[in-house]
């Protein structure tokens, strides 16, 4: 889950050496933390939310796959 959300997030913005995906582990629930350079963080989140709601889409069907529930943070 990880890569997947690193992968399309350096695939979206200018820096794509500034993009780091942290993940916090829990029982069920996994916490991927995803922070970009400050510039690039408008399309990371896209207008209205809906790039960064998108990728939660994404990550929500991947983790259902593994029966984990996963969820996305985007950090400034």
């Amino acid at each position: 889950m990880k890569d997947l959300i690193k992968y399309i997030a350096q695939a979206l913005v200018d820096n794509p050496d500034q993009v780091v995906v942290d993940e916090v582990e829990g029982n069920q629930t996994s916490v991927l933390e995803l922070k970009v350079a400050k510039e690039d963080l408008g399309k990371v989140i896209g207008k209205q939310g809906r790039t960064a709601r998108a990728m939660r889409t994404i990550l929500s069907a991947a983790s259902a796959k593994v029966k984990k529930r996963t969820v996305l943070e985007i950090l400034e």
